[in-house]
């Protein structure tokens, strides 16, 4: 019994050669093939060639063109957090009767590691900050349920977008009169990893109700997309926050609370085995559409 095999679907490009035919002499019968595919046979150099180093039609520069290759990182997932809590959440709480922001800073190795000794974060004249939200990126997980690219070393699914305007299809009286559809640009891009990365979060305030306005406001703000509306954005999901009182040495009375952050984001890297394997754009095919006219009578010619 033949086992199931799963399909491996069409790229792109793949689709497109299809659909192109090949002219054929009419004396001889022969045809030179797609000229979009490379021949096996170089009938210079009498050699076989392997059809992905010599395919010259898709080596297509990107010089002079301001359309540049799109690509996601992940710190642009890390500032998407940074820019929803600095200009969307604005988290603030009341002290001495004034409503102060709270401020938002990356956990970096250093600051983090200075939190988890003391059991809070100071500045650098050693004095406590205190409404402070620090946050870090702990893991990242593969979302495999999602579209993937099937191969990095060929890949096969792929997202394109026409370009508005190119140097090939400028306008002409010519064009017009001879009802000739101009050759399309098309940008286009591998379908992105979609991962699942999770952030943890520290909250310090000197009072409960501190505490209380800024979970408060992240709160509302989870299971909503976070980031710069000209940018990227992201799912954020959190689920439950934890709260503790410290008092150290009978002096400083501190709040503290961690949450946990799972950003839904995706991934295109800007590495080199992206641009050899990959299809950066393409042009359409021209057409000249000639339509046919009848008549009735002989003598409306």
């Amino acid at each position: 019994m033949p086992s199931a095999r799963k399909p491996n679907p069409k790229s792109q490009l793949e689709i497109q050669n299809n659909l192109i035919e090949p002219y054929v002499f009419p004396e001889t019968g022969e045809s030179l093939g797609n000229p979009n595919i490379p021949s096996e046979f170089n009938q210079f150099t009498d050699t076989k060639q392997s059809g992905i180093d010599f395919n010259r039609s898709e080596q297509m520069s990107f010089k002079d063109d301001t359309t540049k290759q799109f690509t996601v990182g992940l710190q642009d997932i890390d500032e998407s957090i940074m820019y929803y809590f600095q200009n969307v959440i604005r988290p603030t709480v009341y002290q001495n009767g004034v409503r102060t922001p709270v401020p938002v800073i990356y956990g970096s190795p250093e600051r983090w590691k200075s939190v988890q000794k003391d059991g809070y974060y100071k500045d650098v004249n050693g004095a406590i900050m205190s409404p402070l939200i620090m946050f870090k990126r702990d893991t990242i997980e593969k979302n495999r349920s999602l579209t993937n690219k099937l191969d990095a070393n060929t890949p096969h699914l792929y997202a394109s977008w026409v370009k508005t305007y190119n140097g090939n299809n400028a306008y002409s009286n010519f064009s017009v009169l001879t009802n000739r559809k101009p050759v399309e640009q098309f940008i286009v891009n591998v379908v992105p990893d979609y991962v699942t990365l999770t952030y943890t979060c520290a909250i310090q305030t000197y009072y409960v109700e501190q505490m209380n306005k800024i979970i408060e406001a992240i709160n509302y703000a989870s299971d909503s997309y976070w980031g710069n509306p000209e940018s990227f954005k992201f799912k954020a999901s959190i689920d439950s926050y934890s709260t503790t009182i410290e008092i150290t040495d009978n002096t400083n009375r501190i709040i503290k609370g961690t949450f946990t952050i799972k950003m839904f984001g995706y991934i295109i890297p800007d590495s080199i085995q992206k641009e050899l394997t990959s299809i950066k754009k393409y042009n359409s095919k021209a057409q000249v559409v000639i339509g046919i006219e009848t008549v009735n009578n002989i003598n409306n010619i």
